[in-house]
């Protein structure tokens, strides 16, 4: 809805059942219960971000279940590196999403 205000202008008037992009995919996420999921995944897409270059490229398999976030990674160092930053590596993922996704950090 589209109302002239000025010369030739037109400034968009937002009715009360108008909602944004992003509420719609929300609204479209809740209703096919698959936030969780895309929640998890657009984890995986930042993990070079959230953990480092260095670090990320060593990683052979990541993934998510059950609330744990498993980490295959090809070095020894690494891993130790991995477990010695547990609670970082978690509070940097969850606070990505926003709330508690992933409780636990398992380093295979």
């Amino acid at each position: 809805m589209y109302n002239k205000k000025y010369k030739g202008g037109l400034e968009y008037i937002r009715s009360s059942d108008d909602i944004t992009i992003k509420e719609a995919i929300d609204r479209l996420l809740d209703a096919y219960k698959l936030k969780r999921k895309f929640e998890e995944t657009s984890i995986l897409a930042v993990w070079p971000t959230l953990i480092g270059k260095a670090i990320a490229n060593r990683t052979k398999q990541i993934y998510i279940k059950d609330k744990k976030l498993f980490v295959k990674v090809e070095s020894a160092v690494i891993k130790n590196e991995l477990v010695l930053m547990r609670r970082q590596i978690l509070g940097r993922v969850n606070e990505h999403v926003g709330h508690v996704i992933v409780e636990e950090l398992v380093v295979l």
